[in-house]
């Protein structure tokens, strides 16, 4: 996309030793949000992409409220997608020693309260698919 900038809300939390505490919380909603607000003013910045795993509506709209948006469009999207499906990926990731075991027992809390946000699910899985079964239909065949 042309004229944007992403911006992923984990990048604010690297700290090391990762620790998650109200004062390190605090600190990185402040940062995320100087970030999108700096983005914002940006003359040269068309569109924001912000993403970050926000499953409370009050963290949500925390971040809008100290967002300068008077001059722009907000589309706030979850992407979910099925219980198992996230156990999956995840359980993958531990065994890559991306992430700690622990992941397991507290993603599936969380994925149920992205029901109750205010935003436009997109189920990834589904997402997924369409874009494989879109390249597979319009892939050309191998050049023998």
């Amino acid at each position: 996309m042309p004229n944007s900038v992403f911006l992923d809300g984990d990048w604010c939390w690297n700290i090391h030793p990762f620790q998650v505490t109200e004062e390190t919380k605090a600190l990185v909603l402040d940062n995320i949000c100087y970030l999108l607000n700096r983005f914002l003013r940006c003359s040269l910045v068309e569109s924001v992409i912000f993403c970050w795993a926000m499953d409370l509506q009050s963290t949500l709209d925390e971040i809008l409220s100290r967002l300068d948006t008077s001059d722009c469009r907000v589309k706030s999207i979850s992407l979910v997608c099925h219980p198992e499906v996230l156990l999956k990926r995840l359980q993958k990731d531990v065994d890559e020693g991306l992430r700690e075991p622990d992941i397991l027992e507290r993603a599936p809390a969380r994925l149920s309260r992205y029901g109750a946000l205010d935003t436009v699910k997109l189920d990834v899985l589904a997402s997924t698919r369409r874009r494989w079964q879109c390249k597979s239909q319009h892939s050309k065949p191998a050049a023998p």
